[in-house]
């Protein structure tokens, strides 16, 4: 069983060689206090927290770029399930194009909020106890993820609402999303879905962007042995 501030240490590398230049990686282990000095608490607890800063920075970073949602089949907005059958109908009769431009929008929508998330997550790393540090050292896989979850989603969604709200009106979005409806209306024999969209697409992007600071969690966690170099070797070293 790996001691906690070796683990720390581990946490904190191997989220730092996937994450930074060499530069950034060499003030990391400086700030630690270097390869033959003792860790505090305090000094493992920061390094924990500058571990998180850069993956939620990268979480974010992944999201809030055209194609950060779009292009990325793990966490793209797709078509609601209520409205499967308004899609499959409306392709049906040659208006595909519709459908295409409905999940295209929600998508830029959600890559345009996500970027309100980076203050929201540093500022429940600065608020982290030395509780919850060990709290997520000692918990499951996912325990950073449940934890920034627990304390930001209220403010993620305060935040990403008018964004997302704003960029659907500028984008036509409505329009679209109206004519949309109407060319399925008019199809015999079929019922208007009853769907709230907004919040269907903040709920998207909310499921979105914890998926990916969940990904960044687990190469926090991965076993840095893989990445063998002489950075890591010095900071084993300690032991």
């Amino acid at each position: 069983m790996l001691k906690p501030f070796k683990l720390t240490i581990i946490l904190l590398a191997s989220l730092s060689l996937s994450s930074c230049k060499t530069t950034d990686v060499q003030r990391v282990l400086d700030t630690l206090g270097g390869a033959n000095q003792p860790l505090s608490e305090q000094t493992v607890v920061a390094g924990l927290k500058q571990a998180l800063e850069v993956g939620t920075e990268n979480a974010v970073f992944k999201t809030n770029k055209t194609g950060g949602f779009s292009n990325n089949s793990l966490i793209k907005i797709m078509v609601p399930e209520q409205f499967s059958d308004v899609a499959t109908k409306v392709r049906q009769i040659g208006l595909g194009s519709y459908v295409d431009k409905f999940e295209l929008q929600m998508n830029r929508a959600a890559e345009q909020a996500s970027g309100e998330a980076r203050q929201v997550f540093f500022s429940a790393i600065s608020g982290m106890t030395v509780q919850d540090a060990w709290g997520i050292l000692r918990g499951g896989d996912n325990a950073a993820t449940q934890y920034f979850k627990s304390k930001t989603e209220r403010q993620l969604e305060q935040k990403f609402a008018p964004i997302i709200n704003n960029n659907m009106q500028k984008v036509g979005f409505y329009s679209d999303y109206r004519r949309l409806l109407n060319t399925y209306d008019n199809i015999p024999f079929t019922d208007k879905p009853n769907l709230n969209i907004e919040d269907y697409v903040m709920t998207e992007t909310m499921d979105g962007l914890f998926t990916l600071v969940a990904e960044e969690e687990a190469k926090i966690r991965r076993d840095p042995l893989a990445r063998t170099t002489e950075l890591l070797r010095k900071v084993f070293a300690q032991q």
